[in-house]
């Protein structure tokens, strides 16, 4: 990966997973003095974030990404690095950007903490993947 790059994370609704990994990534990033940082967008956003998301978010002193969900477009494709989703990423957005699918992480809805601690082991994964690639 280039020094300043980007992950695009991808959720249905672009309302929970998306935002928590996307604040979870851009956290660490800074921990570790890298200059990648990350975006959430959804397949079919919802017009809010998830009350969970938000309020889990801030109990862990992040804040989200963004303060409503947002539609995924080709136009957030420029300057993307890898892509990581949580459902089924329509065919437009396939392309030469590398894209890996994290199933089975939990609903936020349903355990806010079992998801984000979920999506912090990938994360470190995928942080140790980038690192290897630069």
């Amino acid at each position: 990966m280039i020094p300043s790059s980007i992950v695009l994370f991808v959720c249905e609704h672009g309302a929970a997973k998306s935002i928590l990994a996307a604040a979870c990534f851009n956290k660490l990033a800074e921990e570790k003095g890298l200059h990648i940082r990350a975006l959430a967008r959804g397949t079919h956003p919802d017009s809010d974030l998830s009350p969970e998301t938000v309020n889990g978010l801030q109990a862990d002193g992040l804040t989200p990404p963004d303060l409503r969900p947002i539609k995924i477009s080709t136009a957030d494709l420029k300057g993307i690095d890898r892509i990581v989703t949580f459902c089924e990423l329509p065919a437009e957005f396939r392309s030469n950007i590398k894209v890996e699918n994290w199933q089975g992480v939990p609903a936020v809805s349903e355990d806010y903490a079992r998801a984000r601690d979920n999506i912090l082991l990938r994360l470190h994964g995928l942080f140790d993947q980038i690192e290897r690639e630069a």
